[in-house]
């Protein structure tokens, strides 16, 4: 039985949310069925990802999928950092955070490093000119504490996301990699004449570079170098050709080439006198101790660097490719896995909505805490939003089976609907009609 929102509990949690073109307000299925859906679902995804400019944004839901499918569990999850000094005044002021960002009172992570970080370079102020008179020793003593535990609590953070990817990798199931591969060409397989796709997220695992390599596709950040790459300040519209035989003076585009931007950061990036540099970290690693990470210089949003350019740069630059690539005419943006708990994208998201010939497309696992539905009222441009929630939706391997565009370019396709049409057929009239109906073309 299907029910409109407003017959229905006011939250979204828990349940399967669909919501396409249109006026059309969000409905409530108890028992989605795919067959029935895909006729709808499939034919407007594939229509969206047509657009003149596509963008997909991932979240933590994208590893979680497949880690499931490859481990049967969901993989690092964003735990606190264990402190013995300032505890509680960190956990108050995390929560406020994090109830602040729509989060709840559960501050993850990243709250902490932003509240500790604000604790540190408050202390460091306070402590700028003692003198042996003040006996402060003690505080001096705490803050060096505080410094520790919080490396060490974002080195044992990435030792725990380097051990989902290396539960992924040395999986013996090929189920997982295959469907992230599938997933990623359904958006990366544009005709080579449009803009590429690009391909944003808030994730600091490998998960989606893993899969592009799988998949053949070309990722183009702002990396620089084969040794050591090196972070650039200048994005050039760098973009990837090739000669046809016998033709010269005519290059034309590759196809499978992606322009790819990780927001908050990476677990192969670090730090050091102002050069942001990307290191060789083997998928999987062991220990990422072992690569000669310096103290304070992995670069996992938001940085633990106490310096204020620092903690600024290379974010500010990625976040500006964020902004510039979504809030353009004729864009299209998809959420796979993303809770809009962050306030800085959600911004974005709402600024580019400001613009009438844009959509957004949100696939998510559940919606925890009511965040999406919190987002979608407050924008209120529902014709512009299309809205896939729930448990049946956000399962990779139901959403790549049953609902995202064919990962593949196929022209062909494409040319028999056109011929179809034109001598007044379609494509469903005889896919329905029976093998004894059907007749060689010239026959009575």
């Amino acid at each position: 039985m299907n029910k409109t929102m407003a017959e229905t509990a006011e939250n979204w949690q828990g349940k399967h949310i669909i919501k396409l073109r249109d006026y059309k307000i969000p409905t409530s299925l108890d028992e989605p069925d795919a067959l029935k859906l895909r006729e709808e679902v499939e034919p407007w995804l594939t229509a969206l990802c047509q657009s003149e400019h596509l963008s997909l944004l991932t979240g933590a839901g994208i590893s979680s999928a497949v880690h499931y499918l490859s481990n049967g569990s969901a993989g690092a999850g964003m735990g606190n950092i264990e402190l013995s000094v300032f505890e509680n005044e960190i956990n108050v002021k995390s929560k406020e955070a994090a109830e602040k960002a729509g989060r709840g009172d559960q501050p993850n992570i990243e709250d902490q490093i932003r509240t500790i970080n604000d604790l540190v370079r408050g202390l460091e102020i306070y402590l700028c000119d003692v003198s042996e008179e003040d006996e402060l020793e003690d505080l001096i003593e705490e803050l060096e504490t505080l410094k520790k535990e919080l490396n060490d609590g974002i080195i044992d953070f990435a030792n725990n996301v380097l051990e989902a990817e290396k539960n992924i990798v040395n999986s013996t199931s090929e189920e997982a990699a295959e469907y992230l591969m599938n997933f990623m060409l359904s958006f990366a397989s544009r005709i080579a004449t449009r803009e590429r796709l690009n391909l944003f997220t808030i994730n600091y695992d490998r998960i989606l570079e893993f899969g592009a390599e799988l998949a053949g596709l070309h990722l183009i950040d702002r990396f620089v170098g084969s040794v050591s790459p090196i972070f650039r300040s200048s994005r050039l519209n760098i973009d990837i050709h090739y000669n046809p035989p016998g033709i010269r003076g005519e290059p034309r585009y590759l196809e499978g080439v992606v322009n790819f931007t990780k927001l908050h950061g990476s677990l192969d990036w670090t730090e050091n006198d102002g050069i942001v540099q990307r290191f060789a970290l083997p998928y999987g690693a062991k220990e990422i101790s072992t690569y000669n990470i310096k103290e304070g210089s992995l670069m996992i949003y938001p940085n633990s660097s106490k310096d204020r350019e620092t903690a600024e740069y290379p974010y500010v630059e990625l976040f500006r490719d964020f902004a510039s690539a979504v809030i353009r005419p004729n864009s299209t943006v998809v959420t796979y896995g993303y809770s809009f708990g962050d306030d800085h994208i959600n911004r974005v998201l709402n600024d580019m909505l400001t613009i009438p010939s844009t959509h957004l497309v949100i696939i998510a696992f559940d919606d925890v805490g009511d965040r999406i539905k919190r987002f979608y009222t407050k924008v209120k441009r529902p014709v512009q939003i299309s809205l896939l929630i729930g448990s049946h939706f956000g399962d990779l391997k139901t959403l790549v089976d049953n609902y995202l565009p064919k990962p593949a370019i196929d022209r062909t396709t494409y040319k028999m609907a056109d011929l179809l049409k034109a001598r007044g057929a379609t494509v469903k009239s005889i896919e329905e009609k029976s093998p004894e109906q059907e007749k060689p073309e010239g026959h009575e």
